[in-house]
C-alpha cells in the first residue's frame, strides 16, 4: 500500500494510492495515518479495504508528512563510505545517531526555508524507515519485523551551524529541514530496502545518484542498534544516511543552496519530492 496524508498544513486527510495511481480518500475508514494505524494488525485490516468503494480525491492536493506526529525523528550520520570521504570524516565504527526536531518535519513538496544567518545550506537524500511496532533491544534478524514501511527523506543541513560544535542538532533540526514523503509505502511493496536506487538534482542538474545497498550499516543493523538506546515507537521515522554528492563535497568548491533553487528527489518505489528554497519567513 501507498498511504499518505493530503490537504493544507494541519488539515491533512488520510488517503491511499489505488492500482491506477489515483488518490482515494480514506477518511471514512480511518481518522488519520498515525501511530495507531501503522501497526501490522491495523495495516492488514486496511489492506483488506476495497479501494473501489472509496471516493477519489479531486484536484492536485498538497501532500503532508505521511505519518502524523511521529514521536521521534531519528537520523543516522555518515552511513555511506563515499559520503564520509567527501566530507573528510573517518568511517564510523558504529552507527552515528542524532535527532531532528519534530518542527523540522514538513511535506515532501513544501518549501525549504533558509534560516537567518545561513551560508552553507545543503541537501541529503535518504531512505526513511517508519517503525510499525514497539521495538526495544530487538535483534538484527528480527529487526525488519518492526517496520511498517518506507519513505523518502531530505535531510536538509546547514553546514555552518552543524560544524560549530560536536553536536549536529542545530545544523540539522531547523524548521523545514525534514521534508518527508510523499507516501508511506508498506513493506509488502518493498521486500528489500537495500536494493533501492536514489537520485537528487538541484535546478535540474544531477547531484546524487546512489543505491541503498552501499550503506555501511544496513536497515536491520540500524533498527537493532537504535533500539538498544531508546524504545522505538510506531510512527517513529529513521533517516538512514545519504550517499555521496552533497554540496559540501563538490569539487573544486562546495555548492550551497540559495533562495530560488529547486531540489528534486526520488527513490525507487517511493515516489518523488520537489522543494523550492525560500528565505526564512
Amino acid at each position: 500500500m501507498k498511504l499518505c496524508r493530503v490537504g493544507p498544513p494541519g488539515q491533512e486527510k488520510p488517503a491511499i494510492v489505488d492500482q491506477e495511481g489515483r488518490l482515494r480518500d480514506l477518511s471514512g475508514v480511518v481518522t488519520d495515518i498515525d501511530s495507531s494505524i501503522v501497526t501490522r494488525e491495523r495495516l492488514a485490516a486496511l489492506a483488506a479495504t476495497p479501494l473501489e468503494s472509496l471516493p477519489l480525491v479531486s484536484g492536485q492536493p498538497r501532500y503532508g508528512v505521511p505519518v502524523a506526529s511521529p514521536s521521534k525523528f531519528i537520523c543516522i550520520g555518515l552511513n555511506y563510505t563515499e559520503h564520509a570521504a567527501e566530507g573528510n570524516f573517518p568511517l564510523p565504527s558504529e552507527p552515528i545517531i542524532f535527532l531532528k526536531a519534530n518542527s523540522a518535519i514538513v511535506g515532501p513538496d513544501d518549501d525549504i526555508m533558509q534560516p537567518i544567518g545561513s551560508t552553507k545550506l545543503d541537501w541529503e537524500i535518504e531512505l526513511g524507515v517508519v517503525i510499525g511496532e514497539k521495538a526495544r533491544n530487538v535483534s538484527k534478524e528480527a529487526a525488519l519485523d518492526y517496520v511498517a514501511g518506507y519513505c523518502i527523506v531530505n535531510d536538509v543541513s546547514e553546514r555552518a551551524f552543524q560544524m560549530q560544535s560536536s553536536q549536529w542538532d542545530k545544523g540539522k533540526g531547523c524548521d523545514t529541514f525534514g521534508p518527508t514523503g510523499p507516501w508511506l509505502v508498506t513493506t509488502d511493496e518493498i521486500p528489500d530496502p537495500q536494493a533501492l536506487g536514489m537520485k537528487l538534482s538541484v535546478n535540474g542538474k544531477s547531484m546524487q545518484n546512489g543505491v541503498t545497498k552501499t550503506m555501511i550499516f544496513d536497515v536491520r543493523t540500524i533498527i537493532s542498534y537504535a533500539s538498544r538506546y531508546m524504545t522505538l515507537m510506531p510512527g517513529d521515522i529513521i533517516a538512514t544516511g545519504t550517499p555521496s554528492g552533497v554540496g559540501l563535497g563538490k569539487k573544486p568548491e562546495p555548492i550551497w543552496l540559495q533562495p530560488g533553487d529547486v531540489v528534486e528527489l526520488s527513490i525507487d518505489g517511493l515516489g518523488k519530492q520537489r522543494q523550492k528554497v525560500v528565505p526564512y519567513r
